[in-house]
């Protein structure tokens, strides 16, 4: 218990006391995030607070995890430096979205040779248990991208990825802690402890935001966490073992995931590339329904939960009758928001002068300066 106390007492202390220092040289040097078509701010909003997250965590990890007795931990630390320097590039000058992925799959593949990261077993789903090492390292890179660029596109409403965050690090963190796998446990809460200590400065209305440095970050996070859950929480040897393993580790991670799957989906299927810009995320389509940023991050949050739970009394069933059920409730859900009292809609022919030239359809509410503008 005292290590976990020190990696979330030390994340928090050090994120809480970088913060408003990043904040100050943001202003100082014009370091903001500019609004446009896509974004859903109105004004300059610094840009760079995952150098605080990336503090908090990296440090409290280093002085509370012993690397001499896990070793593969030191491969982690060097993919989210990685991960640092790619998305502290990303918020400062703009990479492509070629740049960052080749950036991403450099992180993944030190995790998964050197670190050790990778799925074994996909616990009866779909008939399979034990994989091939082929296909388990090429389904290993496709989840930890995924989850990696997941928290990425989901961090579009003050406080909404770091609330997500907090969710699922604390998540798997207490279910380490029961299993007594300590340094996973400790992994987890100190991104928690960094997150909850950079929300208290990015809740509505936000005065800094994580960027790709804290996004990136996140999602690299909870992808070592995700397949580690995989591997250990369905075997029947530890304290608590989990049935429909895969179906869980689905559900605690639903909101990024199926919002990233279906705007993916979207995109190839209009023939655009996925890593394209729109406004079609989820949380686009609550703050079009007139919710604000608070009622937006309080709903997926409470939806996430709400899966989790049903994943968790349907535990006993398997994945291949689980997992179903979560994506029925889930476009279910989808739909039921998105046709529900569905403003008028019209026709712009250009939305971001910089990013995208095809026709796209906006809100009647947008204003007509911005109409013109556009």
């Amino acid at each position: 218990m005292e290590i976990i106390l020190l990696a979330i007492i030390l994340a928090f202390v050090i994120t809480y006391t970088a913060i408003p220092v990043i904040i100050n040289v943001s202003n100082i040097k014009k370091l903001y995030d500019v609004p446009n078509a896509r974004k859903v701010h109105a004004s300059p909003i610094p840009s760079l607070g995952g150098l605080g997250i990336f503090a908090g965590f990296t440090l409290s990890c280093l002085l509370s995890i012993s690397l001499a007795d896990h070793p593969a931990f030191q491969y982690f630390f060097a993919a989210a430096l990685i991960i640092f320097f790619l998305g502290i590039k990303d918020d400062i000058l703009v990479l492509t979205p070629m740049k960052k992925i080749i950036g991403q799959i450099i992180a993944t593949f030190i995790v998964i040779y050197k670190g050790g990261v990778v799925i074994h077993s996909m616990h009866g789903f779909l008939g399979v248990n034990e994989v091939p090492e082929v296909v388990s390292l090429i389904l290993t890179y496709l989840t930890i991208l995924m989850i990696i660029n997941s928290f990425n596109l989901i961090d579009g409403v003050d406080g909404l990825a770091a609330g997500l965050g907090i969710f699922t690090t604390l998540t798997f963190g207490v279910y380490f802690y029961t299993i007594n796998h300590i340094e996973y446990s400790a992994l987890a809460f100190a991104m928690s402890g960094s997150l909850l200590a950079f929300l208290i400065f990015n809740r509505s209305p936000a005065r800094i935001f994580m960027g790709d440095t804290g996004s990136l970050l996140i999602g690299l996070v909870n992808a070592i966490l995700v397949v580690h859950f995989i591997n250990v929480a369905g075997s029947p040897v530890i304290a608590n073992p989990v049935n429909a393993v895969p179906a869980l580790a689905i559900a605690i991670l639903i909101i990024p995931l199926f919002d990233t799957v279906r705007v993916f989906s979207i995109r190839i299927f209009n023939r655009r590339s996925p890593f394209s810009p729109d406004r079609n995320h989820i949380h686009h389509i609550l703050l079009d329904r007139g919710m604000s940023h608070k009622k937006v991050c309080f709903t997926l949050l409470m939806t996430n939960i709400s899966f989790v739970v049903i994943a968790y009394f349907l535990r006993s069933y398997s994945s291949n009758i689980v997992i179903p059920v979560l994506a029925a409730l889930a476009f279910g859900t989808f739909a039921f928001v998105y046709y529900r009292r569905n403003p008028k809609l019209k026709v712009v022919k250009r939305y971001d002068e910089n990013e995208i030239s095809s026709s796209k359809i906006l809100p009647i509410s947008t204003s007509a300066k911005a109409v013109e503008q556009h």
